[in-house]
């Protein structure tokens, strides 16, 4: 029943994408008429930004569909962990300067290598950032920290959350559960999620704490040796 059912998701994510497609299409020729009246103008941004949200949540539960059959298709590589994460936070710096959120970055000065899929391990970072532009206190800090303690590769990354978390670590990494029960915000519950499958199909951990309003997810990864010639 379990396999019935994300065969089921998997299908479905899939047929909604031809017809999402389709109406993107449009929407970007409504981008191009001229002369279009300014409250046109207003619907066809609103309709992009929606069809685009909604692109998203396609791909997230097709995402989720995969990592829970175990259908993941990963390409292993070396990889560097200070250099992901700022890569990760570069690529979404026009939203965190929008925040007003204060993020404090300390990342080791040297090459931190691990053994990772690199779209997938973007994938991870990039929920984890988008969890603290979500749901932080306006105003907070968040911190990141990324190091190498002998055989492992921490990054640690701190938020204070918005709201009261009256919920455990383990409801929280629920499929479609949502810290922000209101619903007031985009999320749809399964960042935290894919962050975890991901990170776990790569050979890494995934701990989250909560503490008070403090919510705080660890990823840990085994350092990967210099092969032979690579060596200093």
């Amino acid at each position: 029943s379990e396999r019935m059912k994300v065969d089921l998701i998997t299908n479905v994510s899939h047929d909604l994408k031809t017809p999402l497609t389709s109406m993107i299409g449009c929407i970007d020729l409504l981008k191009q008429v001229e002369d279009l009246p300014q409250e046109a103008q207003d619907y066809v941004s609103l309709l992009s930004a929606k069809a685009e949200r909604l692109g998203g949540m396609i791909q997230d539960v097709f995402d989720m569909a995969k990592a829970t059959s175990g259908g993941q298709d990963l390409v292993m590589e070396r990889l560097d962990m200070a250099r992901l994460i700022r890569q990760t936070m570069a690529d979404m710096q026009d939203r965190i300067d929008a925040s007003g959120l204060h993020y404090r970055i300390k990342i080791e000065d040297r090459e931190l290598p691990f053994l990772g899929d690199s779209k997938k391990m973007y994938r991870v970072y990039q929920n984890l950032f988008e969890n603290t532009l979500k749901y932080s206190m306006p105003g907070s800090r968040v911190y990141v920290e990324v190091s190498q303690s002998g055989g492992e590769i921490r990054t640690s990354i701190k938020n204070t959350s918005d709201c009261e978390m009256d919920f455990s670590a383990e409801e929280i990494m629920e499929r479609f559960t949502r810290g922000d029960k209101s619903r007031s915000t985009e999320g749809n519950g399964l960042g935290l999620a894919i962050a975890r499958s991901f990170t776990e199909a790569c050979g890494g951990s995934f701990e989250l704490t909560l503490d008070g309003d403090l919510f705080r997810v660890d990823t840990v990864f085994a350092v990967m040796e210099a092969q032979a010639g690579e060596a200093e």
